[in-house]
C-alpha cells in the first residue's frame, strides 16, 4: 500500500531565509517523486493547505528553523520533539498542530521536520548564499525519505 506523503514548503518569501521551505518545493516540484508523494508550497497559508493535509499519511515539512546551530545547518527532526512551534508559525498565527487539531481528523499523519538554520532573515526575496549552497543536499534527503 503506498502512503501518501505530502512535501510542504513554508515561509515566507519576502524575508530572505524564511523562505526556505518554498524554495526546496519549487524545486522538488521538478523533480521525478515516487506515486503517493506530491509537493505543496504552503508558505504561510496553512489553512490553504488543509485538505492536502487531511489527505496525507506522512508529512514533511520544510521551513527555516532557529536553532542555535550555524547558519545553513540542516535538521530533520520528528514533529513532536520540535521544542518551539512558535519557529513553525505562519504570519497567520496557525502552527501545523493546530491545523492538524482543525482537521478533525481521528488519523494524525506522520510529521517529520526538515528545518534550514537561516543566516539572514529580513526584508528581501532572495536567500543567503549559505542557505542557498545547502538547497541541494535538502533536496537529496527528503528525496532519499520518500523513495525509501
Amino acid at each position: 500500500m503506498t502512503r501518501n506523503t505530502l512535501i510542504l514548503g513554508m515561509g515566507n518569501l519576502l524575508l530572505c531565509d524564511e523562505g526556505v521551505g518554498v524554495h526546496v518545493a519549487r524545486a522538488l516540484s521538478q523533480r521525478e517523486l515516487p506515486p503517493g508523494v506530491w509537493v505543496v508550497e504552503a508558505g504561510t497559508a496553512f489553512l490553504d493547505v488543509l485538505p492536502d493535509i487531511e489527505r496525507a499519511d506522512r508529512i514533511l515539512l520544510i521551513d527555516a528553523m532557529e536553532a542555535g546551530g550555524t547558519a545553513g545547518s540542516v535538521y530533520r527532526v520528528p514533529f513532536d520533539q520540535c521544542k518551539h512551534p512558535e519557529m513553525l508559525a505562519s504570519l497567520h498565527g496557525f502552527d501545523l498542530s493546530r491545523v492538524l487539531y482543525m482537521a478533525g481528523s481521528n488519523r494524525k499523519p506522520e510529521v517529520t521536520v526538515f528545518g534550514i538554520e537561516p543566516a539572514q532573515i529580513e526584508w528581501g526575496t532572495e536567500l543567503s548564499a549559505t542557505v542557498q549552497r545547502v538547497l541541494p543536499a535538502v533536496e537529496e534527503a527528503i528525496l532519499s525519505e520518500v523513495s525509501g
